[in-house]
């Protein structure tokens, strides 16, 4: 159950340092389009010694004329996040990820006339939708499975990639992740932002405290980069020991070039930041192409630093 890697590198600029200056680039048309105010506040001090009353009160007019216009400019309507209440709107979600996994990465999906990613878990899942606010287009989608409905089916999306026996006594509280993309034309950090936030908001409602998923590597390479990127990871972002996972179909490390310098794509690199755990040695998915590490994040141990992003939303 892929996430797709490269679409989510707008997600850097949520963990990089506040103290680096590049962190402030986003803001950058926004204090342009401030900048001719700066006119009625460097001088203000040198012109009140020399004008009169009735001239001060019109310079004030004029500031307030000018402040709110700008600001309006500068306001975006939020993404609408919303889970799927009937079949059309899984549907809308599924098309979407047939668009992304086949039609842009190049995916092995059963073809269908109505270009739709379909499984047998999508009747089980909760389907986590963000829209775009003005044409109500499906842009970005997670799909979930509770431990209730996992026990329906008989297991988890992932149990067909791993040996989860380690993990059976958590169960009865993790939430299974995965099928996550976003439509090409909308690859930010507020759409990645807006479906966190929905998961954490799934998540405290229904008091669950594990969320379990597979996270993808690309692959063209032949497998050096998940090599590489597996063989980087410290001791602090591996699962203890009695939380690890073996996948069915392992990627052969010793016959790929596992010592290259490689960075972990961004939506990796931003689970790790949240406190999220690597379970497992990559599994290959040859439908997807992708090297899959089992991961595993639990709310109660989610950075504080950067658990107000996606669980402030959620009170």
């Amino acid at each position: 159950m892929p996430d797709i890697p490269n679409p989510f590198s707008a997600l850097d600029h949520l963990f990089i340092n506040k103290r680096d200056a590049k962190s402030f680039e986003p803001l950058k048309p926004w204090t342009d389009k401030l900048n001719p105010l700066k006119k009625f506040f460097s001088t203000k001090a040198d012109k009140e010694t020399t004008k009169s009353v009735d001239e001060q009160a019109v310079d004030k007019k004029q500031e307030h004329k000018h402040v709110p216009e700008l600001l309006g400019k500068a306001k975006r309507v939020p993404f609408k996040v919303s889970w799927a209440m009937h079949a059309d709107e899984i549907k809308e979600a599924q098309r979407l990820r047939y668009k992304v996994f086949a039609e842009e990465m190049g995916a092995r999906l059963p073809v269908n006339e109505d270009g739709l990613d379909i499984d047998e878990f999508d009747a089980y899942c909760d389907h986590l939708l963000v829209r775009d606010p003005e044409t109500l287009r499906v842009i970005g989608t997670y799909r979930v499975l509770a431990p209730h409905k996992a026990a329906e089916i008989g297991r988890l999306y992932s149990d067909s990639e791993f040996d989860l026996s380690r993990l059976n006594h958590l169960r009865p509280k993790m939430v299974e992740v995965g099928r996550s993309c976003v439509h090409q034309d909308y690859r930010s950090g507020a759409v990645i932002m807006a479906l966190w936030s929905g998961l954490g908001q799934y998540m405290k409602q229904h008091q669950y405290e594990i969320m379990l998923g597979c996270a993808s590597i690309p692959m063209a390479d032949g497998g050096h980069y998940a090599a590489s990127l597996y063989n980087s990871l410290g001791p602090e972002q591996m699962a203890p020991v009695e939380n690890h996972a073996f996948p069915k179909l392992p990627l052969p490390l010793d016959r790929l070039n596992g010592g290259l310098q490689v960075d972990a794509p961004p939506l990796i690199k931003g689970y790790l930041k949240l406190g999220a755990k690597i379970c497992s040695a990559p599994a290959w998915d040859p439908d997807f192409n992708t090297a899959d590490l089992l991961t595993m994040l639990r709310l109660s141990e989610m950075n504080p630093r950067y658990a107000k992003h996606f669980l402030d939303k959620a009170d």
